[in-house]
């Protein structure tokens, strides 16, 4: 458990814990606020992310995520759920460039085998090899 760094990119932040605790198969979850945020939806159909900036403080209702390994390295894989000051929520995979206001994570690290990403070229995506 700890807190995140005012002005820490979050994405960014939670990956370097990962990288200096040799953390390669693990859970993490996080709530706080954040200055802005990017974030990305899915294009099932063109098989790339699409990102979206949101410029103004939100909440962070709920980050949800795990770590595995891609190129041999820890790797984050988040969403997030942000609010802004009305309670409406917006949502979606974790980007670059979500800027910390305040916040505190849970980083739960497991034991066993590593999950390795792989490219899966059905759906385009860095999966889990299995």
């Amino acid at each position: 458990m700890g807190r995140l760094t005012h002005g820490a990119d979050l994405l960014d932040e939670l990956t370097g814990l990962c990288e200096r605790e040799n953390i390669r198969l693990g859970r993490i979850e996080a709530l706080g606020a954040v200055q802005k945020a990017v974030l990305a939806y899915y294009n099932q159909e063109t098989h790339e992310y699409q990102s979206f900036s949101v410029d103004s403080p939100r909440e962070i209702l709920k980050l949800i995520g795990n770590v595995s390994i891609k190129d041999d390295k820890p790797f984050v894989h988040a969403h997030v759920t942000l609010a802004d000051e009305t309670g409406a929520a917006v949502g979606g995979h974790l980007m670059p460039g979500t800027v910390v206001f305040a916040g505190e994570f849970v980083l739960q690290e497991f034991e066993g085998e590593d999950l390795v990403r792989g490219f899966d070229y059905v759906t385009g995506l860095h999966l889990w090899n299995m």
